[in-house]
């Protein structure tokens, strides 16, 4: 039912010079409604999760899991919101954030319940970016990530202009075969990768040269967006 309330948004155009068509309804929901996803690998299944679930932990980076555990999904540690987070030239940005441990706003009252709202009033909640290394993605270990709130991560992880999202602004772009790729916009010839390239269990996730030089991406950096209860649907859908 979810896609029959949505065929009017056919060929909706997000992030990328690719139409997005209504049936796609996890890309919709992802980039237009700020709907939490799996972020599912084209190649092997396996899905993006924190390295470390708790909200106290901001050095840590992300790996890929094969097998959803009841920890994990207790945890929202297998969810992510694609969060807009402004333009580039005429492309939006995106913030790449965990729905795992996240920090619960304030009360009102307490000085800083105002540093950002919902469309409701209410406070937003506080929710660890995915943030590349400045000098990424040179060498180990700059071609890391870490998951943090921007004044946790480390120096090395701030933007070199003094704002912290800098290094944590992606262009997302929506892929001919429905998956999206993600591109750092402080290193424009990377992509959203794994360390040697390898799609294993519990591989880690790191910045890596985009050799396609385009930003359809390729297997080693192409995700599909599911929503939780999609994850047994299979991947490739030609709609027509």
């Amino acid at each position: 039912m979810y896609t029959q309330e949505r065929t009017a948004m056919a060929n909706l155009v997000v992030g990328g010079p690719v139409a997005v068509n209504s049936y796609d309804n996890a890309i919709v929901a992802a980039l237009v409604e700020n709907r939490p996803v799996m972020l599912v690998h084209a190649f092997n299944g396996g899905y993006l999760r924190p390295a470390e679930l708790k909200e106290e932990s901001h050095d840590k980076g992300v790996k890929l899991a094969t097998a959803l555990d009841p920890a994990t999904k207790e945890a929202q540690g297998h969810l992510w919101y694609i969060t807009p987070g402004g333009f580039f030239g005429q492309r939006p940005l995106y913030l790449i954030e965990s729905a795992a441990g996240q920090v619960s706003p304030k009360p009102a009252g307490t000085g800083d319940a105002d540093a950002g709202r919902g469309d409701d009033g209410a406070p937003k909640p506080q929710r660890r970016r995915i943030t590349v290394h400045q000098e990424a993605p040179k060498s180990t270990p700059a071609d890391t990530v870490q998951v943090g709130l921007p004044d946790k991560v480390g120096d090395k992880w701030r933007g070199k202009n003094g704002a912290p999202e800098d290094t944590q602004l992606w262009v997302v772009t929506v892929t001919p075969w429905g998956g999206i790729t993600f591109v750092p916009i402080t290193h424009p010839d990377a992509i959203l990768g794994f360390k040697d390239h390898a799609v294993t269990a519990d591989n880690e996730v790191r910045l890596t040269y985009n050799w396609g030089g385009d930003f359809t991406g390729t297997v080693i950096n192409t995700f599909y967006p599911r929503l939780p209860n999609e994850w047994n649907v299979p991947y490739h859908h030609v709609f027509t």
